[in-house]
């Protein structure tokens, strides 16, 4: 004989099954879950950014893709940031107190290390050279030397005031910075005929080509990890960065035929000199105006006294130790 179950105690059972199942539902939806160790993690964009003082307004979908973009193919690129952030420990002493002393926000330091990844021998396709990636003709206009035996492109306090003039005129022409760094990429003109076509002199507000439309985010981004490596994945102990080891200064008016031998009788040799003097681009100085060259000597004694753990560091929040 088939027995029925009352009509009120079906629907109390049917109510406590929905109810149990959709609790079940809810504790699943919450459930997080780890990445595992060698899985790839998206980095995360900051809640503000800023270049010069100026912020970049993320809550703009356009440009939060634009940054997201740049972050996500900047921060993988681990390699290049590793070298990066090594060179800079040399480099931006030097670089930093120029771009104080001619009125250029701190910033721009990180222009640098877009254009050359802060390799001081860097040499692109359209013959720019050096840190900051200076033409021959831009170079001859400021007062460089470039010939076959001095290119002063390569010579890093030189080649600093460099830009920073042509950031400063630019800025003048503008009145916004952001302005003058896409004309490091796009030229003057170009970023001058935009603003007027497009009615603005904010960058963020501008459309330009692909490459400049990309080159101040890359900047910006070059800026947010350098200022906390380990916030994106990068560490380092201070035996890792590079210094400038300890150099005299000699100064020289006059020809010298073989650079070698120069080097030797100086306690160095044509490798150290070289390292130190990039600019230097043969073995010989022809000097019929009689030129004052400021060399600089890093001897051989000298580059042997290196104390890995002991490396002065320029920035705290670069290394773990």
């Amino acid at each position: 004989m088939r027995r029925f179950i009352p009509v009120s105690i079906f629907v109390v059972i049917s109510v406590l099954g929905m109810l149990f199942f959709s609790s079940n539902k809810e504790k699943e939806e919450d459930v997080s879950y780890d990445i595992p160790e060698d899985g790839y993690y998206a980095p995360q964009l900051p809640d503000k950014a800023y270049f010069c003082g100026e912020e970049i307004d993320l809550s703009n979908y356009y440009l939060r893709e634009r940054f997201d973009r740049e972050i996500l193919s900047f921060s993988y690129w681990h390699s290049q940031i590793f070298l990066m952030i090594k060179r800079a420990n040399k480099f931006f002493p030097i670089i930093e107190p120029i771009l104080k002393k001619e009125g250029i926000p701190d910033d721009f330091k990180y222009l640098a290390m877009i254009e050359s990844s802060l390799d001081q021998r860097a040499l692109s396709g359209a013959n720019a050279a050096g840190i900051w990636q200076i033409l021959p003709e831009t170079a001859k206009e400021a007062g460089l030397e470039v010939n076959d035996d001095i290119d002063e492109r390569y010579n890093l306090e030189k080649s600093t005031e460099v830009a920073c003039k042509f950031l400063k005129r630019t800025h003048d022409l503008t009145n916004s910075w952001s302005a003058a760094a896409a004309s490091y990429n796009t030229g003057r003109a170009r970023v001058l005929r935009q603003i007027e076509t497009q009615q603005t002199n904010n960058y963020f507000d501008m459309l330009f080509s692909e490459e400049t439309n990309r080159y101040v985010f890359r900047i910006i981004i070059a800026k947010c990890i350098m200022e906390n490596p380990k916030k994106y994945g990068f560490y380092l102990k201070k035996a890792d960065l590079y210094y400038m080891p300890k150099q005299e200064t000699v100064a020289v008016d006059s020809s010298i035929t073989n650079l070698t031998e120069f080097a030797i009788s100086k306690g160095c040799n044509y490798q150290l000199l070289k390292d130190a003097n990039p600019w230097l681009r043969s073995n010989s100085i022809v000097n019929k105006n009689k030129k004052r060259y400021i060399i600089k000597i890093t001897t051989k004694e000298e580059a042997m006294k290196r104390d890995y753990h002991n490396v002065n560091v320029h920035n705290k929040s670069w290394v773990i130790d």
